[in-house]
């Protein structure tokens, strides 16, 4: 009985989590298409080329600094390299809208960083020195190159640890020059973990609306979000967002390829540390330069203009009225979508079998506006059948319980991030001896006995990891809880896209500050388990746990 309870819930959980992918098909098939002569002649043409010439441009960011920074930290040794190993990871604290939020307010013309530039060369007039104009695409593509690519790093640097060594070093032997050797054996090795980071990164930039939109680029995301909420027309988001799928399915088609490619990688086992060529004097002063102008760009100078300017709202007109209320609903919703999110992943990850995992892992592969917009169908029949029933039983008259309320956005908030909670799981379990599950077994404990007194007392620093991910993920998340949210409710992230929107800055500097501070709690995990934390974008999409301690441990 109990075995046939679990395969009903794991079918019913499965339904749930593919019903956003296809309700999306079923809107856009309701569309009447009264838009599209106007989508398709002012609105999608700009929008798609936006879109590819915005991921090209941060592939093209992330791939280079990825790769760069980590051959530096692994070939090379010169003063100061253990700390930027663990600083180079710093980026992944500040989300995307935060950093352009920041760096808006940093390079206007009227801003810190003009200002001390024309005070220290005694210039008067802004217009006599004046930076390229922040606001365009080429400067979205640097400003999200700068913060996704640890996506890159990570895997690129874990690969080099593992499997370097005996190919890099034969080369050497045989004479060939640092730059034969970085482009002919160096970049093949680390193409399978290129082809992961880029693809997570490129998924990262396309999920993301608030930067775009705040640098003034009309992506495919942003019009999808403003095809729903400005024309109020929802087919069309959905027919937009069918559109979107298909590069999310080109992007995880890219980064299959790549590790289809593993031959160049070597046998997969763990070789002992690469030699590092030791730098001294003009040479290590310029590695040290060229590390940290990442960690300088991508962390340091938005955080500590955000701590700055919270300083100086706080100083001057006390913290914002409705500051507490947000954080309190930043909390509420991220803290519930997280307990869900674990209960579900020890459940998938307790489960026989890797299809439910793999469901699971779908949708992270799903921009938050995407998924906002397949879930309004079903939402929207959770509450006509509701109120069917409540009315046929009692006589009584219903209010939502899907549309609209913080159910709506804790289901997507879960949709979107279990395969991360499901991943740590997994990894936690894979790390228990078999002995221990089956000696509780032979003693006499069912299947439940023994996940309950032996597997999740040992896997639960793994759990809480996932779940401590999980959560910033949920505080972070923008396109999803703008579009859901309860009516006149705000999140921190809501409350900072309204005060950049209006281009109210200063007032949204506390916010942000915090959502940095909330972020850094993983990335401080980062720093302790740096090999451990490679599992969250492996399983983000949907790759066997051994396959992820292959590339990535």
């Amino acid at each position: 009985m109990g075995v046939v309870a679990g395969r009903t819930a794991a079918i019913l959980l499965a339904a749930g989590l593919l019903a956003p992918v296809l309700s999306l098909a079923v809107t856009a098939a309701q569309g009447n298409g009264e838009n599209w002569p106007h989508l398709f002649a002012y609105v999608l043409p700009q929008a798609v080329w936006d879109t590819v010439l915005l991921l090209t441009g941060v592939g093209v960011v992330v791939v280079a600094v990825g790769v760069g920074t980590a051959w530096l930290v692994t070939a090379f040794d010169f003063p100061g390299r253990r700390w930027l190993d663990a600083a180079l990871i710093l980026p992944l604290a500040i989300p995307t809208y935060v950093v352009a939020y920041a760096y808006l307010d940093l390079l206007h013309p009227l801003g810190p960083i003009q200002g001390g530039l024309r005070t220290l060369l005694g210039v008067t007039r802004p217009r006599d020195l004046a930076f390229p104009e922040l606001r365009s695409l080429p400067g979205c593509m640097l400003l999200l190159g700068l913060v996704l690519y640890p996506y890159v790093y990570l895997p690129t640097r874990a690969l080099f640890l593992m499997q370097a060594r005996s190919m890099i070093e034969a080369a050497r032997t045989l004479g060939a020059p640092p730059a034969r050797v970085f482009f002919r054996v160096v970049v093949p090795i680390a193409r399978p973990a290129i082809a992961l980071g880029a693809s997570l990164a490129l998924m990262e930039a396309l999920n993301d609306v608030g930067a775009a939109e705040f640098l003034g680029v009309r992506t495919l995301t942003v019009q999808v979000y403003a095809t729903w909420v400005n024309r109020s027309d929802l087919p069309g988001a959905a027919q937009i967002a069918l559109a979107m799928l298909t590069g999310v399915i080109a992007l995880l088609a890219l980064e299959r390829a790549g590790r289809a490619m593993r031959g160049h990688a070597g046998s997969g086992q763990r070789s002992p540390p690469m030699s590092r060529t030791r730098l001294q004097g003009g040479k290590a002063f310029g590695a040290m330069a060229l590390g940290w102008l990442p960690v300088l760009f991508g962390f340091a100078l938005p955080a500590g203009y955000l701590a700055e300017a919270a300083i100086r709202r706080v100083l001057a007109s006390g913290l914002p009225p409705t500051l507490g209320r947000e954080i309190a609903q930043t909390m509420l919703f991220a803290g519930g979508a997280t307990l869900v999110t674990a209960v579900l992943g020890v459940f998938i990850a307790a489960n026989p079998g890797r299809w439910l995992s793999r469901i699971a892992g779908i949708g992270y592969a799903l921009p938050g506006t995407i998924l906002a917009i397949g879930l309004m169908p079903p939402l929207a029949l959770i509450d006509s059948a509701s109120a069917h029933l409540l009315e046929a039983t009692i006589g009584a008259t219903a209010g939502l319980f899907g549309v609209g309320t913080a159910a709506a956005l804790v289901a997507a908030y879960v949709i979107r991030f279990l395969t991360i909670a499901t991943g740590a799981t997994e990894a936690g379990f894979g790390r228990i001896p078999p002995s221990l599950t089956d000696a509780a077994r032979m003693l006499g404990s069912g299947r439940i006995g023994a996940l309950v007194r032996v597997q999740l007392p040992l896997a639960w620093p793994a759990i809480l990891s996932g779940g401590l991910l999980v959560f910033v993920d949920c505080v972070k998340e923008l396109p999803a809880t703008l579009l859901l949210r309860p009516l006149n409710v705000e999140t921190l992230s809501t409350h900072l896209y309204g005060e950049a929107a209006r281009g109210t800055y200063e007032d949204g500097a506390v916010a942000a500050l915090l959502i940095v501070l909330v972020a850094l709690l993983p990335v401080l995990l980062l720093l302790r388990t740096s090999g451990d934390v490679a599992r969250r974008p492996m399983a983000a999409i949907g790759h066997d746990a051994p396959d992820a301690r292959d590339v990535m441990s």
